[in-house]
């Protein structure tokens, strides 16, 4: 009997220094850059492909195009494309009623147009890489969105969390966003373009790590489990990595961080060097753990190659 091959995905929302805290106008620093290079190193080791997910402003940072150019030339990573609406030129003006930094699928069709060329080209031009994986900024597609990638022959998509709904998450001009609480939890077809969404699970009820509030919490009222060390812990991502696993035709793994969570005070959750050390120990045992359960690496494109080609 043939065993199915299972995949271990690492994909990072490649962008500026700790936007948790951004205000309108706010400069945007990529100061995290000087971290990249510590967490592919840490792939490396165990054969991962990390998926770069890269947004505007870290296209137009020297300092990552030079970095990122040997690992890409190598073969160890792959560049994908992720657009937040709000800085990503051209610049457009809503005038929403909302505090949320705003939903690209907020703006006009030429706007979100116009603002996914920019970065789709500086990527192209900068780096010499036509992307075939996308990730929306904020989580959020709707049908425009998807018909957008096919014409810009982009393959895969993994903005889908299943079991979370952002609808009380503001925009500029929206109440919320995407509800994605009853979307398909493995690969599927949207479309012409493959989903391959985040690694999250609902659980009705279950004991949490963290604080005791938390324990209470999830024992009542359950919650979701991220693949994702800014929002879950060791033994609830060992946990989630291991249902998974056991799901019937499941064959893939999906590690979500964005590169800001590599830097110290780059996010609200990894403040300073010792969280981070704590954070880098958590994802070695994690890796190690999927290397034991029998993932490969793989990037987004090729595992998108290969379910089309099934």
């Amino acid at each position: 009997m043939q065993l199915l091959m299972k995949y271990f995905i690492i994909t990072i929302d490649t962008e500026g220094d700790n936007l948790w805290a951004y205000h309108k106008g706010d400069p945007i620093k990529t100061e995290n850059v000087k971290f990249i290079p510590r967490f592919q190193d840490l792939c490396n080791k165990y054969g991962f492909k990390p998926v770069w997910l890269t947004n505007y402003e870290m296209i137009m940072s020297d300092e990552y195009v030079d970095y990122i150019k040997k690992p890409l030339t190598k073969g160890q990573c792959e560049i994908g494309i992720h657009i937040h609406a709000w800085n990503n030129p051209p610049l457009y003006e809503l005038n929403g009623k909302y505090k949320g930094n705003p939903y690209l699928i907020e703006y006009p069709d030429d706007i979100i147009y116009a603002k996914f060329k920019t970065t789709y080209g500086l990527i192209e031009e900068r780096l010499g890489v036509k992307v075939k994986s996308h990730r929306s900024g904020r989580w959020a597609m709707d049908n425009r969105y998807f018909k957008l990638l096919e014409d810009f022959e982009i393959t895969c998509d993994c903005s889908y969390t299943p079991g979370v709904s952002w609808a009380k998450a503001e925009g500029e001009t929206v109440r919320g966003g995407r509800d994605y609480s009853k979307v398909p939890k493995n690969t599927h077809m949207v479309g012409k373009i493959l989903e391959v969404p985040a690694t999250v699970r609902h659980y009705n009820h279950y004991l949490s790590g963290g604080s005791l509030k938390h324990k209470l919490r999830t024992i009542v009222k359950g919650g979701s489990i991220w693949f994702r060390p800014a929002l879950s812990s060791l033994s609830e991502m060992k946990k989630l990595m291991k249902d998974v696993d056991a799901e019937p035709g499941n064959n893939y793994l999906e590690f979500m961080i964005h590169s800001s969570e590599l830097m110290p005070g780059g996010s609200p959750y990894f403040i300073d060097s010792n969280a981070i050390d704590k954070m880098y120990a958590t994802m070695d045992e994690l890796f190690a753990y999927a290397r034991k359960l029998g993932y490969e690496g793989e990037t987004l494109e090729s595992y998108t190659n290969r379910f089309l080609k099934k």
